[in-house]
């Protein structure tokens, strides 16, 4: 008898502890905030609050004057990924991405990155992208490349890295996101480190724009030539 209510107590509350845990992980300024906050390199803890939606997790995480516009969305392994955009800057081209995390509490903001480009000198912009490193001790889908699509007879991009010293290439997703805005992303592997190689082909697959990224957290553009 003594010890099937030993049994029975481990049985009541081993989903208890499992919950607290999981609450300790997730609340504002618990363990999961601690994780960021180690590679932000900060001595105290961020607090990011939970949400009711992945738009608003962004939105509490940003702060009240929050101001960019979701252009797109999409679904990722335990989150989702959010782009969104500042409409009122003329002659930049701006793009930010937000990644937050599903739980059993809602949604939490995780990470973002994004770029402003001033537009107005006389360049011919052709691509933008930036590159989102891996997180230590952060489970999240980087590293990622993203950007923006300025020329329009750019059909088609891949990212290649090399795995165990071999090329790989990976088909990015390219997205319309509104009127005359065409986005593109790649997640990659977690092992892939630098140097990326960014290729854009016209629709007659013919090679318009090579690349070599070197940085794993840099932004810059692709020209025309």
């Amino acid at each position: 008898m003594r010890i099937l209510i030993i049994i029975t107590m481990v049985i009541l509350l081993t989903p208890l502890s499992v919950l607290t845990y999981m609450y300790m992980n997730e609340r504002a300024g618990g363990l999961a905030d601690q994780r960021i906050s180690k590679v932000w390199g900060l001595s105290e803890p961020i607090h990011i609050p939970i949400a009711n939606s992945p738009e608003r997790a962004v939105q509490e995480f940003r702060g009240e004057l929050y101001t960019s516009q979701f252009i797109h969305q999409d679904a990722v392994d335990g989150g989702m990924i959010l782009f969104t955009q500042k409409k009122d800057r003329e002659d930049n081209s701006n793009l930010q991405m937000e990644y937050t995390r599903k739980n059993i509490f809602g949604w939490k903001w995780v990470w973002g990155g994004g770029y402003s480009i001033n537009e107005s000198v006389e360049s011919k912009f052709a691509l933008h992208y930036i590159s989102i490193p891996k997180l230590e001790n952060v489970s999240a889908p980087f590293p990622m490349l993203f950007g923006d699509i300025i020329d329009s007879t750019i059909k088609r991009v891949t990212v290649e890295i090399k795995e165990n010293g071999k090329p790989a290439s990976f088909d990015v997703k390219l997205v319309e996101a509104g009127e005359n805005e065409q986005i593109w992303y790649a997640f990659l592997p977690s092992s892939a480190t630098p140097p990326y190689t960014i290729k854009a082909y016209d629709e007659k697959e013919k090679l318009l724009l090579n690349k070599d990224i070197e940085e794993a957290d840099g932004f810059g553009s692709l020209f025309v030539e």
